[in-house]
């Protein structure tokens, strides 16, 4: 019978997960490249880690050379917490010996929360997950795959949970690993299609001439999915309060006064039905607005953008809920 994870233990269950269960070998020969060739000899000593041990004691600027130096020290320090960092030129434990030192290469990464979704999601807020939100990160998980593979010609892509609330995404590709700050803004970008913040009712803008090829084939995605995501899951159009906000992104007052009345007769009473209606009341251009705006993936490109910014590792245990930041 499995236990519930209590957060006393945790020490003693990462001595023993950092001694008997770490893949140390496979874990580093992803840190090099994923076996790519060819790799500088020094590369994995160039590399930065940090860790977090216990009462937040915070360690950054380390360097290990191989799987056994990073056992070593992972059994010694037990910590709660591991991030990555870049490859700089210089090992990152001698940073402070080095003039210039300045990060090279990394990872091209991407961060997904459910947290972004709030807006959006009506089952569950904050750090809470159910199987049902859930489907926001699977809707996510393939359009970014489809990109960044057939769009930017990807390979070595490694999706992770999180260990708690959301998803990261690890590309190894040399291509992607020798990215500047430039070309992952880039590409991160490319990618971003909600935009206003909090602030904005309307996150999406398409324009009615032409959609962009990406955008087209993450749209076909969304509707095989929107249905089961969106009006059933979700019940996006399932009160008044939750209407209102679905036709805040119709930019025809009219018609989203004639929809808001309609709506309130009672003929229409699932949110099926009412997006059924919705649907012949507005234009195909809005309809595809809508979708995007709820159930396309909420990038935190900040994440992506900078060369230097520390992510949390996978195999690394989530301190607060005790779960894998695994594949």
């Amino acid at each position: 019978m499995a236990t519930q994870y209590d957060s006393s233990m945790l020490n003693e269950l990462l001595r023993i997960y950092y001694n008997r269960l770490f893949p140390y070998e496979t874990y580093m020969k992803w840190i090099n490249g994923s076996g790519q060739e060819p790799v500088d000899k020094q590369y994995v000593s160039k590399r930065e880690f940090s860790f977090t041990l216990a009462d937040d004691i915070y360690l950054r600027y380390l360097s290990f050379s191989n799987a056994q130096d990073l056992k070593t020290e992972m059994v010694k320090r037990i910590p709660h917490k591991i991030d990555i960092g870049a490859v700089f030129n210089a090992k990152p434990s001698d940073h402070k010996k080095i003039a210039n030192f300045q990060p090279q290469e990394k990872e091209l990464v991407f961060d997904i929360d459910m947290t972004d979704y709030d807006d959006v999601r009506t089952c569950c807020e904050g750090a809470a997950i159910c199987s049902t939100c859930w489907q926001f990160m699977v809707v996510a998980v393939k359009i970014l795959n489809r990109a960044l593979k057939e769009d930017f010609g990807f390979k070595h892509m490694l999706w992770v949970y999180s260990g708690r609330r959301g998803i990261h995404c690890w590309i190894s590709d040399k291509t992607a690993r020798q990215l500047g700050q430039t070309g992952r803004s880039a590409v991160a970008e490319y990618l971003q299609v909600l935009t206003g913040g909090d602030s904005k009712a309307k996150k999406v803008h398409l324009k009615a001439e032409g959609i962009h090829p990406s955008v087209s084939h993450a749209i076909k995605i969304i509707e095989k999915n929107f249905v089961e995501l969106c009006l059933e899951g979700q019940d996006i159009l399932g009160t008044s309060e939750r209407c209102k906000k679905v036709l805040a992104i119709s930019a025809d007052d009219s018609t989203r006064n004639k929809l808001e009345s309609d709506f309130a007769s009672g003929k229409y009473k699932t949110s099926a039905e009412r997006w059924n209606h919705l649907k012949k009341m507005v234009s195909e251009v809005t309809v595809k607005e809508i979708m995007l705006q709820f159930a396309y993936p909420r990038l935190d490109i900040n994440v992506t953008k900078g060369l230097n910014h520390l992510l949390k590792s996978p195999f690394c245990i989530h301190p607060k809920t005790g779960m894998y930041v695994y594949l």
